[in-house]
């Protein structure tokens, strides 16, 4: 209902970022490398190990190497999952008015109806403890529909007319009290994290015969690179164009400097990111502009996943 749930997780989102006195969300601070996770219906995939939560793909497409033009919306939200990770996030948050059915959670009842070796998505509720003893991955979750998760859960808060109330020996009671009798399906660890080499060749900016250069941010929702529009609609902690404007031409940078078929996404990010907190965005920008602003690497890494003429090769 109307509690706050999503408001909260929002203002988590942008607990990334520091807020001015007076802002009201002085003391909402969040871990910088803290992700929110959505799916994204109809998003470009380039060569993601999908395989954690995607397996058994009609006519047998390979989950470990998986690319689209066109996800669904659980193949999206696996993709921006295993991209936050590749990245470092330490912190997904998730809420379920904007997540797949069908990648949350598999009832009893359709876990007896079809069975996991007909059904290709191991739901996130069956991978999200290992998410955080495997790999050190926190996971806060906005939920309303499904009590299944207290099973999972270590901490539960309810939000009661905006007011959070931790109710964790509550919910644990209930689950001790009304067990589930759904199947874990997720197996006894998260899975593999393989990481992804962009290759420079992919990456052309130029228009027109003479090829001319031309990078431009369309607000916080776009980037015209060259003849593509990279589409950062869903990309939520994004929180002005100029840093939509700064992530267009250190793509380019990133494209001509780093992306040299031996550096990761994350070590190539992780550099330009380095530099910029050492040297300032003038270091690394083509001019000195007051209309540019500091982008995190998880910001950039999502607008380069969405780039559709991105060609990557397994590190």
């Amino acid at each position: 209902g109307y509690n706050g749930k999503s408001t909260l997780l929002d203002a988590l989102a942008l607990g990334c970022y520091n807020h001015i006195p007076g802002d009201g969300r002085e003391f909402v601070i969040s871990s910088p490398d803290t992700v929110m996770i959505r799916a994204e219906d109809g998003r470009f995939v380039e060569n993601v190990d999908i395989s954690p939560f995607i397996g058994n793909l009609p006519l047998g497409g390979d989950t470990t190497s998986f690319s689209t033009l066109n996800a669904s919306g659980s193949t999206s939200q696996a993709a921006n999952i295993m991209e936050a990770i590749q990245m470092g996030a330490r912190v997904l948050l998730i809420d379920e008015d904007t997540s797949a059915t069908n990648f949350m959670i598999r009832d009893e009842r359709m876990q007896r109806l079809v069975k996991k070796d007909k059904e290709p998505i191991t739901p996130l509720i069956d991978k999200i403890k290992f998410l955080y003893r495997d790999l050190g991955v926190s996971t806060i979750l906005v939920m309303g529909g499904s009590g299944d998760y207290f099973d999972v859960a270590d901490t539960v808060i309810m939000m009661d007319t905006y007011e959070p109330i931790e109710v964790s020996r509550e919910a644990k009671s209930i689950s001790k009290q009304d067990r589930t009798h759904r199947s874990c399906e997720g197996g006894d660890t998260f899975g593999e994290v393989r990481s992804r080499m962009p290759l420079r060749e992919s990456f052309n900016p130029g228009r027109g015969k003479l090829g001319k250069v031309k990078i431009k941010s369309r607000g916080m929702k776009g980037i015209a690179f060259g003849y593509e529009l990279i589409d950062l609609s869903w990309v939520e902690q994004l929180v002005e164009e100029a840093q939509t404007r700064s992530i267009g031409d250190l793509i380019y940078y990133a494209a001509r400097e780093l992306f040299d078929g031996k550096r990761t996404l994350r070590e190539a990010l992780g550099i330009i990111e380095e530099k910029l907190k050492k040297e300032g965005l003038d270091s690394l920008l083509p001019f000195i502009s007051g209309q540019y602003a500091f982008p995190r690497k998880y910001e950039m890494a999502a607008a380069i996943n969405r780039l559709t003429s991105l060609k990557c090769k397994r590190a």
